[in-house]
């Protein structure tokens, strides 16, 4: 039997909290998206159009062209004119609506699942990935995507997840973040521009650990597991989130669930609500919204249709995966478009970075009120079986530009730092994270100075 991949690269997703954003912050956008990405490619293709860099900050009626039949309602969208340019978006109207004004924006950790999972042999030791999720912890991080009940065969990165899980601390026994979260004391880091954020919300020092479970087989040993353990070191279960997946695209599913998505979707409702009767809420994911390795472009109403069926099967939240990493603003502006058409409310936001677009995407959506982030600790990550698609989106970048724009994470810039900085080391890859590398330079060559300073001053 072909092995299944289990892969998921997160970019875009929604739940069915309300989108609390104004209709204004949808023009908002529209006029960042195209200068930040410099040239603008043809929607979904990776094809560059004829609208190139000598055309940014021209006045022109032409818009690129795009193959998608699906075009933005201007009653939806607002009228886009005039000369765009880089001074234009950066103007002091459109930076206060970029502003988050202590907005909190909550971040998925997915660095020991899906950051970890593709890995070549040896495994990584399950010590090694305890201590990752309490240093994220310690850093304020509290949804931390942990593991994969799925055939330690077929993933064997995953096949300890079992072991793992009775090791963490306990949810209800990890302390709430500040209030006031400490900022990084780097002259790099950011600080809010805000200087009375808001508080705080009561869910924020909520932990959660979900799981990736893709069948009954591993909702089934998820449950034997919590059996086991039920009652011992005090523990009432050890994680109350699963996450459930299924492609955009047929060639996809084939490719990574060997069958078609309808069998897929079919096989999920008895999953998900077997899960909620034990008390555990549900998280979908999606692949390849923006691009398939095997059909191409993926029309935006292929992704709607997913996620309407995940939503209906009783997801609170549904996270869409540039698996390819092919997005860019533009393309997220008519995906997210497309959702709001159809009358999907979008909250969360999961960035893949492969072609470097996925922080300016993220940017260029803020304004839209998302409120969740996925990334990935040093960018730690990839799929091999969509060639070019290297890493998540490092969750320090993320902390960073937020915290810039005035937005609450309740994470600890430094301690995540430090976090990811270690994890590269421990595991002998690079980390991807341009942030996470600066300041930690930073940081040694002050510590260097003060130790010279010091000796000098002991032998003077």
């Amino acid at each position: 039997m072909p092995r299944p991949q289990f892969l998921h690269r997160s970019l875009l997703s929604r739940s069915t909290r309300i989108l609390t954003s104004p209709p204004s912050s949808i023009r908002t956008m529209i006029s960042l998206a195209a200068p930040l990405t410099a040239r603008s490619p043809d929607c979904f293709s990776g094809r560059s159009s004829s609208w190139s860099n000598a055309n940014v900050g021209r006045s022109s009626s032409k818009r690129p062209s795009t193959s998608l039949s699906a075009r933005p309602s201007s009653s939806v969208l607002g009228q886009q004119g005039g000369k765009r340019g880089y001074a234009n978006v950066l103007s002091d109207t459109q930076t206060s609506q970029l502003q988050g004004n202590g907005r909190y924006v909550r971040i998925v950790e997915v660095s020991p699942r899906d950051g970890l999972q593709n890995l070549p042999p040896p495994a990584v030791p399950t010590e090694v990935k305890r201590e990752l999720v309490e240093r994220l912890l310690a850093a304020g991080v509290r949804n931390v995507e942990v593991g994969s009940f799925v055939r330690g065969d077929w993933v064997p990165q995953m096949a300890d997840t079992s072991r793992l899980l009775p090791l963490l601390p306990p949810t209800s026994s990890v302390p709430p973040p500040p209030s006031r979260p400490t900022r990084s004391t780097s002259p790099f880091s950011g600080v809010p521009t805000t200087s009375s954020p808001a508080p705080l919300p009561e869910d924020a020092s909520d932990v959660h650990y979900p799981v990736l479970v893709p069948n009954m087989r591993g909702l089934d040993n998820l449950l034997k597991l919590e059996q086991e353990w039920k009652g011992k070191e005090g523990r009432e279960r050890l994680t109350d989130e699963i996450a459930v997946f299924v492609s955009a695209t047929e060639g996809f599913s084939q490719a990574n669930n060997h069958a078609p998505i309808a069998k897929v979707l079919g096989s999920l409702p008895d999953v998900i609500s077997k899960a909620q009767s034990h008390g555990y809420r549900t998280r979908g994911y999606v692949s390849c919204v923006m691009t398939c390795p095997y059909s191409g472009p993926t029309a935006p109403g292929q992704v709607v249709d997913v996620v309407e069926k995940l939503l209906e099967m009783g997801c609170y939240e549904v996270s869409l995966g540039d698996t390819t990493g092919e997005g860019n603003p533009e393309a997220w502006r008519l995906l997210w478009t497309e959702l709001l058409n159809r009358g999907v409310d979008m909250s969360k936001v999961a960035c893949h970075d492969t072609f470097s677009m996925a922080l300016s995407s993220i940017i260029s959506l803020l304004p839209l009120g998302v409120p969740t982030i996925d990334s990935s600790l040093a960018g730690l990550g990839g799929c091999p079986y969509s060639p070019g698609a290297t890493g998540n989106v490092p969750t320090e970048d993320v902390v960073y530009a937020l915290h810039k724009l005035g937005y609450e994470t309740g994470i600890d810039l430094d301690k995540l730092v430090e976090a990811g900085n270690w994890l590269s080391e421990t595991l002998g890859v690079r980390n991807e994270s341009r942030v996470g590398r600066a300041i930690w330079a930073r940081k040694k060559a002050a510590e260097e100075k003060a130790a010279k300073a010091a000796a000098t001053s002991a032998s003077s």
